[in-house]
């Protein structure tokens, strides 16, 4: 079945309604009639089996049939700080990210970050990876959309890391010296509903300075792997991880 998130104004006690380009998609693209069954979530924990009973050129009504619970959030929250990376390469780890649950990305502006985000130009950045967190959600039966954040300065992403319970480090030169355990003890101590805080550097990957202030502020600094992996790469190799110490081994 399309799943497709929807506003908690939008979803009642009985009935759903449908807005936006994704009424475009159910009629236009997918074709659907009166009758036809999708799955509805409301972006805070509820999901439903909805028929759909009327499809307008601004809207779709359905009637609620079944409550589903389909357990398919991690039961951390995971934030990836992302050091802003070159190209198109952000999209990717938001798309894939998504996939593997992550809760929300925050891009910063690192020391060696080439690319800088233009003050003017942020918003219709947000709002384009917001849309591939939401396909990308919806295609991997999410129950919630990550939120994705404007470009901060790595200053401002200590402070943040204050409010984490875990924060951790994707460090090459531990991957180099030949650590492996890290990441392993940190993924041992968390508890159901803590937060995790985990940073990537650029291309370039972090300075010398830019990791004492980390480690100072608390966070564990991991390897990932006796590999040099990419920027891209860090993050998805760091939820999948998670995901197979939180949710396959328990």
């Amino acid at each position: 079945m399309q799943r497709y998130f929807v506003s908690e104004h939008d979803m009642k006690a009985t009935v759903v309604e449908i807005t936006g380009d994704d009424v475009k998609h159910i009629s236009r693209v997918m074709r659907m009639q009166a009758g036809d069954e999708i799955i509805c979530s409301n972006n805070a924990g509820r999901t439903v089996q909805v028929s759909i009973e009327q499809i307008a050129d601004d809207k779709v009504v359905g009637l609620i049939k079944a409550e589903l619970e389909p357990h398919t959030e991690l039961p951390i929250q995971v934030t990836i700080a992302q050091g802003l990376p070159k190209g198109d390469k952000l999209e990717l780890i938001v798309q894939k990210g998504t996939e593997l649950g992550v809760s929300h990305f925050q891009p910063y502006a690192a020391a060696r970050s080439i690319v800088k985000w233009e003050a003017k130009k942020a918003k219709k950045k947000v709002e384009r990876l917001e849309k591939i967190a939401k396909e990308a959600a919806e295609q991997s039966y999410r129950e919630r959309i990550p939120t994705v954040g404007e470009s901060i300065s790595f200053g401002h992403l200590l402070k943040d890391a204050k409010g984490y319970t875990h924060v951790i480090v994707a460090y090459e030169e531990a991957a180099k010296s030949g650590e492996a355990s890290a990441l392993t003890k940190v993924l041992n101590g968390v508890q159901k509903e803590d937060s995790l805080l985990v940073v990537i550097g650029p291309e370039g990957g972090l300075t010398d300075s830019e990791v004492k202030e980390l480690e100072d502020a608390g966070a564990i600094l991991c390897g990932l792997g006796p590999r040099i992996i990419r920027t891209e790469t860090a993050p998805l190799y760091v939820m999948a991880a998670i995901s197979y110490h939180l949710e396959l081994m328990r």
